[in-house]
This record gives structure tokens, sequence and C-alpha cells, in this order.
């Protein structure tokens, strides 16, 4: 008996529910007409805040389809404009949307000059380093540069010690073999 119970009662709420869904879908229908919008099951199921399908079910279809013939037969309605009663007429519109245009291509020149400018700043950025990293830089290199060149003159003593050891030895070996000669000469006689 208690799940008789609760199933009819979950049946009344599921009814219920479906019952205000489709209400709010007659009432988004007369609001959209109302307001001179182009009724379509789109913007019903938006306005009511139900899906698609509810608006094309039978029962509420017919309203639907009613509307829009009376939008077909008696043309859009102008719609007001905001704060005003007044409707918008065809050159209030062209007149807008001329301004609309005049004001996106300005929008558009000035995000271009913008785009400009960042490109040339990001490039900076990007190309040259900061001044604290170039002179950090210099500094190693001079430093690097100092100790090249004090190795450079190490070398260079080096090699002028071992010039000096060249020739010393040179003549030690030349003074070597005269001496063996004059040894060999003496021999001989």
């Amino acid at each position: 008996m208690t799940s008789h119970r609760r199933t009819q009662a979950m049946l009344a709420a599921r009814a219920k529910d479906s019952q205000d869904k489709r209400q709010r879908v007659l009432a988004a229908v007369q609001a959209l007409e109302a307001a001179g919008t182009a009724v379509t099951a789109t913007a019903v199921a938006t306005a009511a805040g139900v899906s698609t399908w509810l608006v094309y079910a039978d029962g509420v279809r017919e309203h639907l389809e009613a509307a829009r013939r009376r939008q077909v037969e008696h043309g859009p309605r102008p719609a007001a404009l905001p704060g005003r009663g007044e409707p918008v007429t065809h050159a209030s519109l062209r007149t807008d949307l001329a301004i609309a245009r005049d004001e996106i291509r300005q929008l558009r020149a000035e995000r271009d000059k913008l785009r400009a400018r960042l490109r040339l700043q990001l490039g900076a950025e990007i190309e040259g380093p900061d001044r604290a990293e170039l002179i950090a830089r210099v500094a190693s290199l001079e430093a690097a540069s100092r100790q090249l060149a004090t190795e450079r003159d190490a070398r260079a003593a080096e090699a002028s010690h071992a010039q000096r050891r060249i020739r010393e030895l040179e003549d030690e070996l030349t003074a070597a073999r005269e001496s063996l000669r004059r040894v060999i000469r003496q021999a001989n006689r």
C-alpha cells in the first residue's frame, strides 16, 4: 500500500511539474509576441527555461504556430527604444547602424595601432636584453679578457725563457761538438 501511495504522489508531482512547464511556455509565447520579437521554438524554449522538445509537444505547438501566423499576418511590430515608448523606425535603425559601423572602424584602427605598438615592445624585449644583464655580461667579458691577457703574458714569458734555454743548449752543443772534434784530432795524431 505504501509504495502505491508513493507512486501516486510521484506521478502527481510529475504531472504538476509538466503542467507548470507548459504554462511557462505559453506565457513565453505571449510575452515574445507582445514584445514584437520573432516567435521561434528556440526563443520560446530559452525564455521559458525548458527544452525545445516541449515546445513541439501537442497542446503547446498549436499556440506557437498560431503566434507565428499572427506575426506573419500583422507583420513584426516595431520594438520600442529602451527607456522610451517610441517605436524604432527604419531610418533610426540605419542611423544606429551607420554609427555602430563608424565606431567599429575606429575601434579596429585603434586595435591595429595597439597591436603594432605591442609587437614593437615585445620585439624590443625579446631582442634586447635589459641593461643590468648587459652590464653583467660586459663585466664578465672584461674579467675573462684580463685573465686571458695574464695567461698570454705568462705563456710569452715561458716562451721567451724557453728560447733562451734553447740558445744556451745550442751553444753548449756547439761547444761540445767543437771540443769533441779537437779530442778526435789529437787522438788521430
